[in-house]
């Protein structure tokens, strides 16, 4: 799989903006949380074929849907308006962070509902490019890596 970390930061997110998300959801559980520490949790997300995998798609059909080349109008409609229903791209989500356990999917659901940093601001951008399944993936990222944070907390000084 070509490089996950490019792919993503040519869509406007980097391993950066992921870390920050995970310390958002993390650090009020760990006194001192360091970065590099949480850096650490989100590469080993990052390196796993199945993340990589559902990234590489989620990105590719936000592209297809910027490119107007889904054989479906409506479909792509669908897709670039982000529609509250559609729920295909929590789905995708949701095979990451069940990759994970049950306190990923926890922490997918509030940083979903919440929307900090560059969720937020690839939610919100509808201008630019298609971003309907790229922030529910980059979301069921930093949860993945916040839930082995959590795991790992007894051996983290």
């Amino acid at each position: 799989m070509k490089n996950i970390e490019a792919l993503l930061l040519q869509r406007g997110v980097t391993k950066r903006d992921i870390i920050d998300c995970v310390y958002f959801l993390q650090s009020q559980y760990f006194e001192n949380l360091d970065i590099n520490i949480i850096e650490h949790y989100v590469d080993s997300v990052l390196n796993k074929r199945e993340v990589q995998q559902a990234i590489a798609t989620g990105i590719a059909i936000d592209m297809a849907a910027e490119q107007r080349s889904f054989g479906s109008e409506e479909l792509q409609n669908i897709i670039l308006n982000d529609e509250g229903l559609f729920g295909v791209d929590e789905v995708l989500a949701y095979g990451i962070c069940n990759l994970y356990g049950s306190i990923a999917l926890t922490n997918f659901g509030y940083i979903d509902k919440i929307k900090p940093g560059i969720i937020g601001i690839l939610n919100d951008d509808h201008e630019h490019q298609c971003n309907t399944f790229l922030d529910d993936i980059v979301g069921a990222v930093a949860a993945a890596a916040a839930s082995k944070l959590a795991h790992d907390r007894e051996n983290i000084k």
